[in-house]
């Protein structure tokens, strides 16, 4: 039998806490650490204050793809695509790093951030698994999540290619087209 490291243990308690503080729900604790659920229970009613939400996660790939959500999935896609590549770790801690980047720099333009952790998490999961994709766009030549039977050759992201009622009226999600 396998002795319990203290040190490993508060690890994994110190990335539990981490990942409640950025929103994440507890399907996403327990796949990520190795904490009973019980355990997990516990210390997200004391981090966090309050029960944990309940209710599936989200599973539907469409709502990466929408226009503004599609936009900010593609920054935080790309910043931990780029953590992955450069860094050394866990897949869990470049998530960690990557959405606490991509929050400063969607709160750094003052608009409240679209992506939360968990669909952050479910959008690298479902990137895993060939479900959607990063396809480059013809015009402005940034990197866009897809569906992965996209045709690259003549894809426009929503950057360059707007909804028609994109930007109009405060209802928007405050971004702002100029």
């Amino acid at each position: 039998m396998a002795q319990k490291s203290i040190l490993n243990e508060s690890r994994e308690i110190t990335r539990a806490v981490t990942l409640i503080d950025l929103g994440a729900r507890l399907q996403v604790l327990e796949s990520e650490t190795t904490l009973s659920y019980e355990r997990l229970l516990r210390l997200y009613k004391e981090v966090a204050g309050r029960s944990p939400s309940k209710g599936q996660l989200p599973f539907s790939t469409d709502w990466f793809l929408t226009w503004q959500e599609n936009i900010h999935s593609s920054l935080f896609l790309n910043i931990y695509e780029y953590l992955s590549k450069s860094s050394a770790g866990d897949d869990i801690d470049m998530m960690i790093k990557a959405y606490r980047l991509y929050s400063e720099q969607v709160q750094a333009t003052e608009v409240e951030p679209l992506l939360s952790f968990t669909r952050g998490w479910r959008l690298v999961k479902f990137v895993d698994a060939h479900m959607l994709t990063m396809t480059t766009c013809s015009k402005c030549g940034g990197h866009f999540v897809t569906e992965p039977y996209e045709n690259a050759r003549h894809y426009v992201c929503g950057l360059c290619n707007p909804p028609a009622r994109a930007g109009k009226g405060k209802a928007a999600g405050g971004l702002r087209l100029h």
